[in-house]
């Protein structure tokens, strides 16, 4: 890249690499350039994750088959968002990938909570709080919402090990949720999310 294409910028992360074009034709050469280099080396290019893709957005409206990519976890696409002054717009910006918040939900379901029933709220919490902030830390930095749906799994999760815990909510499902409704009124800060995204966003999480 230095040598032949020092105009060109690009990010690296191990294996992933993105290069930002000004048009189909100089991305279209210099993925066969980089695909030749490759060959050189005895490596290929991996036939489903190299592509071209356009950055689409309110300025960039041509069309393009593509108009995504993942990379590290999040998925850079068109997304509907709100400027300074509160004019909404289209742009192009990441969000957690579909991919990362499969993970994460499965990661939620390997803790069974919801056989933990020896343990109290308090104690849930401090189990799983570290891996929320970690999340939290990584995904929330662009589109938030789109993680807080993602977590707001946990929180049926919480409505299980209720339903389990105490006797008066076994096999009420509506009951055991508005219960942790009601805890994440009064106690927001208990639980990493809670605290992060507030009421609103765990409503807007468990609908």
């Amino acid at each position: 890249m230095g040598r032949d294409f020092p105009n060109i910028p690009f990010e690296r992360y191990a294996d992933d690499v993105i290069c930002h074009c000004d048009s189909e034709a100089q991305a279209t050469q210099l993925k066969n350039a980089i695909q030749q280099r490759f060959a050189t080396c005895s490596l290929t290019l991996h036939p489903q994750k190299t592509k071209i893709a356009y950055c689409k957005d309110d300025r960039r409206q041509s069309f393009y088959p593509t108009v995504q990519f993942d990379f590290l976890g999040y998925t850079f696409r068109p997304r509907r968002t709100k400027g300074r002054s509160g004019k909404a717009f289209v742009g192009f910006n990441p969000g957690i990938s579909a991919k990362s918040a499969t993970a994460i939900r499965q990661s939620m379901r390997d803790w069974q909570i919801h056989l933990r029933s020896d343990l109290s709220l308090e104690d849930v919490a401090k189990l799983v709080n570290p891996r929320l902030r970690g999340w939290i830390n990584y995904y929330g930095a662009y589109y938030r919402s789109v993680l807080s749906r993602v977590l707001a799994h946990f929180d049926s999760m919480l409505s299980r090990w209720v339903m389990r815990k105490y006797k008066r909510f076994r096999h009420r499902p509506g009951n055991a949720e508005r219960w942790v409704h009601g805890v994440a009124r009064r106690q927001t800060a208990l639980f990493a999310h809670w605290a992060t995204f507030g009421i609103a966003g765990w409503r807007a999480g468990a609908v």
